[in-house]
């Protein structure tokens, strides 16, 4: 099978289970944003926005570990950004147990950039050191 966006990996012995994983991420994310708030645990006031922040900046640093060229990882974070705002128009409009809140896009946004950050320091081969 091969994965949206496989022409941009890193040049990995298994390029194609390190895409599989990133697209399982998001794809865990979007199932998790779209459950019924009665299946998800309390969290603090404003706690659920440190949650956005840390769960789209783990998105982006991975997608840094996994796509070769800036471009393709900007591309992955853009589409990070864009898919952070359609979930939460997603829950205003799609389900009765979720709402729209700009500030949870805001949060996603913060943390996808605050992943493509990883770009700019030596970990960002990471994964590709550790595979050899």
């Amino acid at each position: 099978m091969r994965w949206p966006g496989s022409g941009a990996v890193k040049p990995f012995a298994r390029p194609q289970r390190w895409l599989g994983a990133w697209w399982t991420m998001v794809l865990a994310v979007v199932v998790g944003s779209m459950l019924p708030a009665l299946l998800l645990p309390d969290v603090p006031e404003g706690g659920d926005k440190l949650e956005h922040l840390i769960g789209y900046a783990l998105l982006s640093a991975a997608a840094v570990q996994v796509f070769a060229t800036r471009a393709a990882a900007w591309r992955a974070a853009m589409g990070l950004v864009a898919m952070g705002v359609l979930i939460e128009v997603a829950q205003g409009t799609l389900t009765t147990t979720r709402s729209m809140d700009p500030f949870d896009a805001l949060a996603n946004t913060c943390g996808v950039l605050l992943g493509m950050a990883t770009m700019w320091m030596p970990l960002r081969d990471a994964l590709l050191r550790m595979e050899r």
